[in-house]
């Protein structure tokens, strides 16, 4: 009974419009009281217990599989539960695991740089795939539990220091060593393609075949359209577009469909 009443909040405030995580409190939501906000870890304490932990865990896994869309915020209760983990030695685990997944994939392909015909690609977003904005989060201290500042969040682009993602680097130059063509689909806006650049190749990127990025026209689509007309154009291209790696699910919405999708861990934002 309680977890059809836990089950059945949480969706309603799934469909509610919020800004902010302090207007999605589920304790609150269950007991008909409010309380103050409360984010940081020492406040977090009082507020975590087993079942909470693992509502957490549980909204936390299912914003993965693609079953909780279009959130705004990460509920107040699990904003710390959400920083812990994407700052922990096992999101970079999970980061590495997947990594590991699509090492074994290339090695089933037929790619390889003696036969490549130039034609095979690869498609990598940006951010929380190749850079990390875990930076960002953590100088900003909301991990999810308000609304992105788009602006603000440019101006961090802006500056060009993300670090690389743990193992990425490696794996980047393994796919372009065999024989793929590496092109970078980002929804970054046109304005920041220097400092994307800088970016990239100071983390240790270099050699891909295109990068490309949001331009005033684009920004009429959805992320979801944006990324999928690309892939459309690639294919049309003549292209076999063997694999795509993102940590927003917009990287794979749309056809055509890729070969093979790889999913990065990202509870932070959801981006459609």
């Amino acid at each position: 009974m309680a977890r059809s009443l836990l089950l059945s909040v949480t969706l309603t405030v799934l469909f509610i419009g919020v800004v902010s995580a302090r207007d999605w409190n589920i304790l609150n939501q269950l007991k008909g009281t409010t309380t103050t906000t409360k984010t940081s870890e020492t406040a977090a304490v009082s507020l975590k217990g087993p079942n909470l932990n693992g509502y957490c865990e549980s909204w936390r896994v299912n914003v993965e599989l693609n079953n909780i869309r279009n959130f705004l915020v990460v509920p107040q209760e699990c904003v710390w539960f959400v920083q812990k983990y994407m700052t922990s030695s096992q999101y970079e685990e999970d980061v590495e695991r997947a990594i590991d997944e699509a090492v074994l994939y290339l090695g089933k392909t037929c790619c390889e740089k003696k036969t490549c015909d130039g034609m095979d690609a690869w498609i990598f977003d940006i951010d929380d795939t190749l850079l990390s904005t875990i930076p960002y989060h953590k100088s900003n201290g909301c991990f999810g539990g308000e609304q992105l500042n788009q602006t603000k969040f440019e101006e961090w682009q802006k500056m060009g220091k993300a670090p690389a993602l743990p193992n990425m680097v490696k794996l980047f130059h393994e796919i372009r060593e065999r024989g793929f063509k590496i092109f970078l689909v980002s929804s970054r806006k046109e304005y920041l393609r220097s400092a994307t650049v800088e970016n990239l190749i100071e983390a240790g990127y270099h050699g891909w075949s295109n990068l490309l990025l949001r331009g005033e026209a684009d920004e009429k689509k959805s992320v979801s359209q944006y990324k999928a007309d690309l892939r459309s154009w690639l294919t049309s291209l003549g292209y076999r577009v063997w694999g795509v790696m993102g940590a927003q699910w917009n990287s794979f919405a749309g056809c055509p469909v890729p070969k093979r999708t790889f999913k990065l861990p990202n509870s932070i934002y959801y981006v459609a």
